[in-house]
């Protein structure tokens, strides 16, 4: 049964320049959950010093304070193991060190094995795994290619993993990558791509788009169908998977036959509902978001421009029908009901459902978070009905109406 939508986002100003001017409003880190009350709210210092990076202010001023709402929701009790897990860990905040040392913090994938072991979980190795290098024409990128168990010619998914454009890689998110192998019976070809600070906006995006050209060119070699190929993207990469079918329709090439976005960042406002109700939520927090901008754009014009500000382009006519999901614990909540939103009013077919219980991060925990099971049994089911509507004929991009410059 198709979920219904709902879209509840009204907008009272950027609440990311407002934590940033506030010294009473301190956020706990990504990739470490700690204070009295792990995985909601947990207090820790604030992001007064983002070491090793020049801040960049968004372009517009908030037109009005908006104070921060008391969470609507807590964690489930699987959801909250992790992120107890998370916390026992005993990482820092990102928004104090260096992009450098950031990466160097566990993640909520070091949660989700530790979990695993304590309940005996073991992980699933089934299909074969292939450590490749992406070669594009501004150097090559790591990716790792996932093949399911059987014949061929399979689907292919091109999996793009998230991290703020700055943190995380292939191994953060395996366990996405490989489950939506095994679900879908696909090939999934998961890259990498040159992370931010050190190569700033638009440099991952065109690593992700270049990605997508060679993944068409190579797909074959893993008895991979390169005539069905879907798009999936979590967080960050959940946005590049979005402006990946923008490129594609804009030079008029083989688009993606559909785009699966797990909690997407589809604009640089940080003014959504969900940014009050879990503005100092884990493992992904409202300041933490504004750390990641500021670490990715390096100019003024680079918050409004539509590749990363998704809900800036004029219109999203001709993209692939979408599958969005949201996670109800996230700042990033009312990014994907509000992409949801613009994407049907354009035209494309959305199907949109959001996970009460979890928080940000949780779509590749299904061995332990019953939520996430389901919500990759929902990408998958999409997934195996776009694959198997599909002909041989791709989509052919063309220009679209309107695009915002």
């Amino acid at each position: 049964m198709k979920p219904t939508i709902a879209f509840p986002f009204p907008h009272t100003g950027r609440l990311a320049l407002l934590l940033a001017a506030s010294s009473s409003i301190s956020l706990t880190p990504l990739y470490a959950a700690d204070g009295p009350e792990p995985g909601v709210n947990s207090p820790v210092a604030g992001e007064e010093a983002i070491k090793g990076s020049e801040v960049h202010t968004p372009p517009a001023e908030p037109k009005a304070e908006a104070k921060a709402e008391a969470p609507r929701a807590k964690p489930n009790d699987q959801m909250q193991a992790v992120l107890d897990q998370l916390t026992a860990l005993g990482g820092k905040p990102v928004t104090e060190l260096s992009p450098k040392d950031a990466r160097k913090q566990p993640s909520p994938a070091d949660a989700v094995k530790k979990v695993m072991e304590k309940n005996g979980v073991k992980a699933d190795k089934s299909g074969k795994t292939d450590n490749v290098s992406i070669k594009l024409s501004t150097g090559s990128v790591d990716g790792r290619v996932y093949r399911p168990e059987g014949d061929g010619p399979f689907p292919v998914i091109l999996y793009i993993h998230g991290g703020g454009w700055v943190l995380a890689d292939l191994d953060t998110y395996d366990a996405s990558a490989h489950a939506l192998s095994k679900s879908v019976h696909a090939l999934v070809i998961s890259t990498d791509y040159r992370h931010a600070p050190e190569h700033k906006f638009p440099a991952a995006h065109e690593d992700v788009f270049g990605a997508y050209q060679w993944t068409l060119e190579n797909a074959g070699k893993w008895s991979g169908d390169a005539s069905r190929v879907a798009v999936v993207g979590e967080s960050a990469g959940g946005n590049m998977a979005v402006a990946l079918s923008m490129m594609a329709q804009d030079k008029g090439m083989q688009m993606p036959i559909h785009q699966v976005l797990v909690y997407p960042v589809a604009t640089t406002a940080m003014d959504g509902e969900s940014y009050r109700q879990h503005a100092q939520a884990a493992p992904l927090n409202a300041a933490m978001m504004k750390w990641f901008f500021d670490q990715t754009l390096s100019k003024v014009e680079d918050w409004k421009n539509h590749q990363i500000n998704l809900l800036e382009a004029k219109t999203l006519a001709g993209l692939p029908p979408t599958t969005i999901i949201t996670a109800d614990i996230d700042p990033l909540r009312s990014d994907g009901e509000m992409l949801a939103k613009k994407l049907e009013a354009d035209g494309v077919k959305v199907d949109y459902k959001n996970y009460e219980g979890v928080t940000h991060e949780f779509f590749g925990m299904g061995a332990v978070v019953g939520a996430a099971q389901d919500a990759m049994d929902f990408a998958a089911a999409n997934l195996k009905a776009a694959f198997d509507g599909k002909d041989k004929s791709p989509a052919i991009g063309k220009q679209p109406p309107a695009v915002a410059e």
